[in-house]
């Protein structure tokens, strides 16, 4: 698929594909019908982060209404459930396929928290079929999905919010503010890093699906293969088939706000990266423990993103986090809600996030701001399509560039690197029948 002519179609250049997109949320909900204040959900994967979700819409009383549940694995679904609990009169209804929810013509939006090999397989269906959507991040498990999103998203008039939460924070706010005004002057180069301690895991064998798993359709897209504890819930993380590595989980989170304080909306023109087992040997995964990736932009800027497994303490006292390197000073900015400035040739102290703001991740408010999105049917969503794919590129490009050894230029005119067919061939993948992108697209 991933050199068929109909998989080219979508990747027209990103400039031109994202300018199209920003016209994209205009008129009713699906079927003309006029949007109520009560958003009707679709919660679509009951693991990891959604208990977090669905929590914090049910103690802040969101106006909302839970109309499906839906997981491979009967246990997440209950476990929301009691969540829930008597947050509404009428309980949700339960599904293993994510097509059941969709095909409720009730259903406003949905909250996407999958495994990331099945983001865009579900998401691109629920676009077409009228849905706003909430899906965690990252976007895409491959760079060619990033694009598709997007024109979804505009040809179906709907509204894609990537959860990067911390574009919403008060915290993000206040440091936006200070950047604009020029405190640190041109930021020129961005630095993000994930440095947190791991450990190792050992390989097990292959056993059987736990009882009541549905475990063909967790797989789904990606390839046949015995099940492995080790390659199921929260670990799949480690693995290619499912997921992005340790860049595309923490990591994504700190080059998305690597790129906003960087302040281009860009992607790279050369990219580097280098890594491999520092000290996770024998460790159950697919990726390397630690990398460096280096990104140059057209515009002359640089970024950089690092990853270690032994760093407890953190770096600049955190373990997620940027620097931002300006013409007249710097900025520390974490997405555990902090930032500090340091100014001039003394790197005399500047201002900070202040106590009143300390902490604040942004989780609450970021749902909100899909909510009113979908509400006002107004483009206001502060991770959209757009800015989700141009972060995720990086986390692609990173790998590729790793995988390959290589170091790779991209013309954003083609979509394609300068005479790196190995590398290209890694900007998308092939798709398992009957739950790939081909009858997907055909469907809608």
């Amino acid at each position: 698929m991933s050199d068929s002519t109909d998989r080219r179609q979508f990747l027209k250049t990103t400039a031109s594909t994202t300018a199209a997109a920003a016209a994209g949320i205009t008129g009713a909900h699906a079927a003309g019908k006029p949007q109520s204040r009560t958003v009707r959900l679709g919660i679509i994967g009951c693991g990891g982060i959604m208990g977090h979700h669905v929590r914090g819409l049910v103690q802040r009383r969101e106006d909302v209404h839970f109309s499906w549940l839906c997981d491979v694995d009967p246990a997440q679904m209950d476990a929301k459930q009691a969540i829930i609990g008597k947050f509404q009169d009428k309980p949700p209804r339960r599904t293993k396929k994510f097509e059941d929810v969709l095909d409720d013509a009730n259903v406003d939006a949905v909250i996407i928290a999958t495994p990331h090999h099945w983001h865009a397989p579900i998401a691109l269906p629920a676009l077409a079929q009228g849905k706003d959507v909430y899906v965690e991040k990252p976007l895409s498990h491959v760079f060619n999905e990033g694009p598709m999103v997007i024109q979804a998203a505009k040809q179906h008039g709907r509204i894609v919010q990537q959860g990067s939460q911390m574009r919403s924070s008060a915290v993000t706010a206040k440091a936006e503010r200070l950047l604009k005004d020029g405190l640190i002057g041109e930021v020129m180069v961005a630095r993000a890093w994930t440095a947190e301690t791991r450990s190792v895991t050992k390989p097990v064998a292959d056993s059987k699906p736990p009882a009541g798993v549905d475990y063909e359709r967790w797989l789904g897209p990606a390839p046949t293969r015995p099940f492995n504890r080790h390659r199921f819930h929260v670990s799949w993380r480690r693995f290619k088939d499912y997921a992005n590595g340790e860049i595309g989980d923490d990591g994504i989170h700190d080059i998305d706000m690597a790129r906003w304080g960087l302040g281009n909306s860009l992607l790279p023109n050369k990219v580097s990266a280098g890594g491999g087992t520092m000290i996770l040997h024998g460790h159950s995964t697919e990726y390397p423990d630690n990398m460096v990736v280096r990104y140059e932009f057209p515009d002359g800027k640089v970024m950089v993103y690092e990853n270690y497994p032994f760093t407890a303490y953190g770096m600049h006292g955190f373990d997620n986090g940027n620097v931002f390197y300006g013409t007249k000073g710097y900025m520390v900015f974490s997405r555990r809600g902090a930032f500090s400035t340091f100014l001039g040739p003394k790197s005399q102290r500047g201002p900070t996030e202040g106590k009143e703001l300390r902490g604040q991740r942004g989780y609450a408010e970021h749902m909100d701001n899909f909510l009113t999105a979908v509400r006002t049917r107004r483009a206001i969503t502060r991770a959209n399509a757009e800015a989700a794919h141009l972060s995720c590129a990086l986390v692609h490009f990173g790998n590729i560039a790793y995988d390959t050894n290589s170091t790779l230029n991209f013309n954003a005119k083609s979509g394609r690197f300068v005479d790196t067919p190995a590398a290209d061939k890694l900007l998308g993948k092939s798709y398992r029948e009957p739950y790939g992108l081909p009858a997907l697209a055909k469907s809608s």
